[in-house]
């Protein structure tokens, strides 16, 4: 396979951006899966700084970290991804989002255009000269078009000398397939004040 799935492909914009003893984000916990990987990225002198708001998604992230012995790597939050900002000040390598809803779970419970929004921008604030925001864009949902379009809005405004964006799709697969979009911080922003 020449093309990349989705979820490999932001594996592998990950795996770029990473390096140990850096600081990563995975900003939807969900069942843990981003977490682990990430924790293998930083290794043992790095961090990865997990968030979710359901009890059940940070309990499946820290039962995979520990399951790979790992849980040293990681701080699991119960907490909004909106508000990153509150527990990292040090330059953030990667980030990684799952918009939509835990699998397995409430459908009602989704990541929301305005939090979203907010935690992009805390990011790429934080985020190192090189370092890359992955977005996977799941959208098939109550209230997914709308996050969706908000979020391509929001990114597409963003300026181009401060940040490349990059969209990833497969663009012939029926049902509202997921699709990536990519931030890289390639110059700080301007200091405001």
């Amino acid at each position: 396979m020449i093309l990349e799935r989705v979820i490999q492909y932001a594996q592998t914009l990950l795996k770029k951006s990473v390096s140990e003893g850096e600081i990563a984000v995975d900003a939807t916990a969900g069942n843990g899966h981003d977490t682990l990987f990430l924790a293998n990225l930083v290794g043992d002198n790095g961090y990865v700084y997990a968030f979710d708001v359901q009890k059940e998604a940070v309990d499946a992230t820290l039962h995979r970290l520990l399951d790979n012995a790992l849980e040293h790597r990681a701080i699991v939050l119960k907490d909004g991804h909106e508000n990153v900002a509150k527990y990292i000040n040090k330059p953030v390598a990667a980030a990684i989002f799952n918009l939509g809803y835990l699998p397995g779970s409430n459908h009602e419970i989704i990541t929301r255009p305005n939090t979203t929004i907010q935690a992009i921008e805390s990011l790429l604030t934080l985020l190192k000269i090189g370092g890359v925001i992955v977005l996977v864009v799941y959208y098939g949902h109550e209230g997914g078009k709308d996050e969706r379009n908000e979020v391509i809005e929001f990114v597409s405004n963003l300026p181009q000398k401060h940040v490349h964006v990059l969209r990833y799709e497969f663009m012939n697969q029926k049902n509202d397939p997921p699709f990536i979009i990519a931030l890289e911080k390639v110059k700080e922003f301007p200091k405001e004040g």
